[in-house]
């Protein structure tokens, strides 16, 4: 039934980010006309949580190693907050090059998996 799923970034410099993804984080990607890229994503998962604001979704990368990947994107000059002891993981934010902010984690929740068949 389902086959995979599409993420949106919005970005205010959408072309700058997509050289982040391509080249910082080195996705794979296949560009589908006049330079507009689609990345692949490692093993996903969702999780859904309770809030009074149903028009709010979120998106963070996952990582195995916080303080190695904040000393790669320092190598970059992406800035990088402070890691956050979270419940779940450690946490920090990035600034992409559009300004916006993108979390990743070390998760230390298990994983489910991909879905059968995959």
């Amino acid at each position: 039934m389902i086959t995979g799923a599409h993420t949106l970034i919005f970005s205010k410099d959408a072309e700058a980010d997509r050289i982040f993804f391509r080249d910082v984080l080195r996705l794979s990607h296949v560009d589908v006309g006049d330079g507009w890229l689609i990345f692949g994503l490692p093993p996903s998962e969702v999780a859904i949580h309770p809030t009074d604001e149903c028009d709010r979704q979120a998106f963070y990368l996952i990582c195995d190693d916080i303080e190695g990947f904040i000393l790669e994107m320092e190598g970059h000059a992406i800035h990088c907050t402070p890691i956050q002891d979270q419940s779940w993981g450690r946490l920090t934010h990035l600034t992409l090059p559009g300004g916006g902010t993108l979390g990743v984690y070390q998760a230390s929740h298990a994983h489910p998996g991909s879905m059968p068949g995959e």
